[in-house]
C-alpha cells in the first residue's frame, strides 16, 4: 500500500501574502549575483531543469529562456495555479510544466533531469534527506543539485533572522551539506525595492512586528544587503 505524501510545511509569507511577495522576488539579487554564480557552477543552456518548491513560478521563465525544458514543482495547490497561469500566458508555455507535489516525492521518472534547483526550500538542512535522495533519484549521471538558501550568518538580513528564530544554526545547516559533498559559495547581492511603501509590506510579512520595526529603522532607504548561500553537488 503506498502511503498518502505528508502534508507541506506552511511557507506563511508567499501563502498568506502572495501579492506582497511577488514584490519581494522582483526586489531580490537586484544585481543578479545569484543567477551569475548559479549560471557559472551549473550552466543550464540546453538542460532539463526541475525547481522543487517553485512556489508561485518566479524563477521557471528564467530557467525557461535557456533551458530545454523546466518541471516546477510545488506541494500547495493555491500555488500551483498561480505558478501555471504565470507560464501559461507566455512563449515558453511549450516547454514548462507545473506539477503539484511535494520533494520527498517527485512525480518524475529516474535520471530524467539535468539540473534540481530548490531555492530557500531547504533552509533548515537536517529534515530534507528524504528530499535530496529524490533529486538524486531523478538526476542524470553527471547532473547537480544547487540548493540556494538565505545567509543567516551575513548582516544585516542574517540577524534579523536569527532574532525572530533563536534555535537556529547556521553553521550547522551549512555543516549538513557540506559533510554530504556539497560545495559552499556565499554569494552577498542586494534586494532594491520601488518605494518605501514595498520594503515595510516586505519586511513584515518576513518577520515578526518587533523584528521588522528593527529593520525598518536600520534601513532608511529602500535597498537592503542580503546574503545567501550557495551548495551544489554533482551527481557521479
Amino acid at each position: 500500500m503506498r502511503l498518502r505524501p505528508a502534508p507541506p510545511i506552511p511557507s506563511p509569507n508567499i501563502w498568506n501574502w502572495p501579492e506582497v511577495y511577488e514584490q519581494e522576488n522582483r526586489a531580490q539579487d537586484a544585481e543578479g549575483a545569484l543567477w551569475a554564480a548559479l549560471r557559472d557552477a551549473v550552466p543550464w543552456r540546453g538542460l532539463d531543469v526541475l525547481d522543487v518548491g517553485c512556489g508561485d513560478g518566479f524563477h521557471l521563465p528564467v530557467f525557461a529562456a535557456e533551458a530545454s525544458s523546466v518541471v516546477g514543482v510545488e506541494p500547495y495547490a493555491p500555488l500551483v495555479e498561480r505558478a501555471r497561469r504565470r507560464v501559461g500566458d507566455s512563449s515558453i508555455t511549450d516547454r514548462v510544466r507545473v506539477l503539484e507535489a511535494g520533494a520527498a516525492a517527485l512525480p518524475l521518472l529516474d535520471a530524467s533531469i539535468d539540473l534540481v534547483h530548490a531555492r530557500t526550500a531547504y533552509f533548515f538542512g537536517k529534515g530534507c534527506e528524504p528530499g535530496l535522495a529524490e533529486a538524486e533519484r531523478v538526476l542524470r549521471p553527471g547532473g547537480a543539485i544547487a540548493i540556494i538558501d538565505l545567509d543567516a550568518t551575513q548582516p544585516p538580513y542574517g540577524d534579523w533572522m536569527r532574532a525572530d528564530i533563536p534555535h537556529y544554526d547556521p553553521v550547522r545547516a551549512e555543516r549538513f551539506f557540506t559533510d554530504r559533498g556539497f560545495s559552499l559559495l556565499r554569494v552577498p547581492t542586494v534586494w532594491c525595492f520601488p518605494d518605501r511603501a514595498t520594503c515595510e509590506a516586505v519586511l513584515r510579512i518576513e518577520f515578526s512586528p518587533a523584528t521588522a520595526d528593527r529593520a525598518l529603522a536600520a534601513t532608511p532607504g529602500v535597498t537592503i544587503p542580503v546574503g545567501y548561500r550557495m551548495h551544489v553537488r554533482r551527481k557521479p
